[in-house]
């Protein structure tokens, strides 16, 4: 049977699915998530309309709130600017025992690499664990310096958290092999048998990662430049002006009333320096933006308000990305790319598009997307079967 509305043919072994059944588990789970989200829902239009609120604000004090340019004078730890969460719901946990001692999350793509939690008994204590593998083939050595927080979330809100650093070499994971001991994990964690773990991931930096570069901004562009930018430990020698007119930071940066103005070199704070190199070279007109870039690309130009950069990622996400539908639609969010939001909420109408386009766990998704989505499916759940 073909969907006329859609087009698509439903799938082979669709008699063997009861699919009334199906339908309202998932329903159920997107209201689960809207009325859970009811307040993050709330707070997303407030952060909104603080976020619009700070544009309109004069960008000496952006410049001065976020502190993205180092200060030599002052001993405090540079935070990165590349962080997630790691959330999933693992079920059955008293299951876990000799013989099947630990269950993996679902496998997420951050920054190139893929990221997954690990829980494992360990007799009377449970472990909670983290892990990352490159997506693509890394044939040098590679380092990823992070930072993170390992959270089990329990009944009354009562969380526990353990915060580890650990650079990542190898495909071994790490974490806390006796997080928590068994007994206290069933009495004031485990609600009907599931566990709900937590991972806020801090990535401080890549190394030995990341393609060849394209374009060169190092000593060889000194005579074409007039002011050097270093980020970490490297320096990008670059155009004031070229810089100034098409980004408002820079402008305000170079041209305003700062002590930093009149320098001919410059520290930024908070980025990795290949994630800049690759904004440079898309600021530069080169083709720099692929999967494996995009999200740093964003990251930077997001937060050095540079919209043609943002445009030209929006538009590779749109057009050649072969990035999954939740992957979009998160970054859509994360960096207001309302044509791409536009484009992703389009493909969901009913149950079966979220099945097929958005499986596993919708918590991370923006509780505004949920509730479009769900509102959705709630109008198509009456449609019978002859009319798909």
């Amino acid at each position: 049977m073909v969907n006329n509305k859609k087009g698509r043919a439903k799938p082979k072994n669709y008699a063997k699915i009861d699919w009334q059944s199906e339908q309202n588990e998932i329903l159920e789970k997107l209201k689960s998530v809207v009325v859970a989200e009811t307040e993050e829902i709330t707070n997303s239009y407030e952060k909104k309309f603080d976020e619009i609120a700070a544009k309109l604000q004069s960008m000496e004090e952006s410049i001065s709130k976020n502190s993205i340019l180092s200060n030599s004078s002052k001993n405090w730890e540079q935070k990165s600017a590349k962080r997630f969460v790691l959330k999933h719901v693992f079920e059955n946990v008293n299951d876990l025992d000799e013989n099947n001692r630990y269950a993996y999350s679902e496998e997420e793509e951050h920054f190139d690499m893929k990221w997954k939690m690990k829980i494992e008994r360990n007799k009377n204590h449970i472990g909670l664990f983290v892990f990352c593998n490159p997506i693509a083939p890394v044939e040098n050595k590679y380092s990823i310096e992070t930072k993170f927080e390992l959270r089990m979330m329990g009944r009354d809100n009562n969380n526990a958290t353990k915060t580890l650093k650990y650079c990542f070499e190898t495909k071994k994971g790490y974490g806390c092999d006796r997080f928590l001991k068994w007994q206290q994990l069933e009495d004031d964690y485990l609600i009907d048998d599931k566990l709900t773990a937590q991972v806020e991931v801090e990535i401080m930096k890549m190394s030995g990662y990341g393609k060849k570069r394209i374009r060169k901004f190092d000593e060889s562009q000194k005579e074409v430049s007039d002011v050097v930018v270093v980020v970490q430990d490297a320096k990008f020698y670059v155009l004031k002006m070229y810089l100034a007119a098409q980004s408002p930071f820079f402008k305000t940066l170079f041209l305003g009333n700062f002590s930093e103005s009149g320098k001919s070199e410059l520290t930024l704070s908070g980025i990795d320096s290949n994630d800049f190199q690759r904004f440079l070279e898309v600021l530069y007109g080169e083709s720099a933006i692929d999967d494996s870039t995009i999200e740093g690309i964003l990251l930077v130009a997001d937060m050095y308000d540079t919209s043609i950069v943002v445009r030209k990622c929006e538009e590779f996400l749109m057009e050649k990305s072969k990035k999954n539908l939740k992957k979009k639609l998160l970054l859509s969010t994360q960096y207001c790319l309302e044509k791409l939001k536009t484009q992703c909420l389009s493909v969901i109408h009913n149950i079966y598009d979220v099945r097929v386009f958005l499986p596993g766990d919708l918590s991370d998704l923006d509780p505004s997307d949920v509730l479009a989505i769900l509102q959705k499916c709630v109008s198509h759940a009456g449609v019978s079967d002859e009319q798909w």
